[in-house]
């Protein structure tokens, strides 16, 4: 039903190296490139360590474990298709990550907390937590070219980011998303080939106009 291909090529999970990680084939998914992967790391920077972070459209999990092997403090998978969150939990089990599928973050211990949801959905229950997170990174398939923005509007209203939160969408540069919400302000786009990396902050967090300089 799906076969393995090129996943996270390097970095550490509890002394783990991630090597290998199979791909999904045949549920419409269109994995982050490595080298996209790589370039949104390298922009997070040493952020991401100790940090939350949520991996929306998690697919084989990739973008997720690639936070954890650089130091953040839980992440959180939200994926509704079966396959791939059998998938997700199986990556994590074979890197020895302490892992959970259960439904109170508050008694969790586990550095990965799957949500088996779509993305709306699950943004919800984690606001229903009282999750905050440091970081949102969303990759839904360029074919749904609603998702990016109704996970925008979501976001715009929500209580989940943190006040210097940072909200990062992997999108088709062909379905641009909107400079601002009410309280969110793109920051900066990157773009390679035919993706576009569009990463958002709070206009409370003092980001203002002149944030656009940086966004290429």
């Amino acid at each position: 039903f799906f076969q393995a291909e090129d996943g996270i090529r390097d970095g550490t999970v509890t002394g783990v190296q991630t090597c290998a990680l199979p791909i999904l084939r045949g549920l419409a998914l269109r994995p982050t490139s490595d080298r996209l992967r790589e370039t949104l790391f390298n922009i997070l920077g040493s952020a991401v360590s100790g940090s939350v972070f949520v991996d929306l459209y998690a697919g084989s999990g990739a973008v997720g474990i690639e936070a954890l092997s650089r130091g953040a403090r839980q992440v959180v998978f939200i994926e509704k298709h079966r396959a791939a969150v059998a998938l997700i939990q199986r990556n994590l089990q074979a890197l020895n990550i302490p892992t959970s599928r259960g439904s109170n973050l508050e008694e969790e211990t586990a550095r990965a907390w799957i949500l088996a949801s779509d993305a709306l959905c699950g943004l919800a229950r984690l606001a229903e937590l009282g999750l905050r997170a440091n970081f949102v990174f969303a990759d839904p398939p360029y074919a749904d070219a609603r998702a990016c923005p109704a996970v925008l509007e979501y976001l715009d209203r929500s209580s989940i980011l943190d006040t210097a939160a940072q909200v990062i969408f992997e999108h088709s540069r062909r379905q641009p998303l909107p400079e601002h919400t009410r309280r969110l302000i793109r920051v900066r786009e990157v773009r390679q080939g035919d993706a576009l990396l569009s990463f958002y902050r709070l206009v409370s967090n003092g980001c203002s106009e002149q944030a656009f300089e940086n966004r290429r």
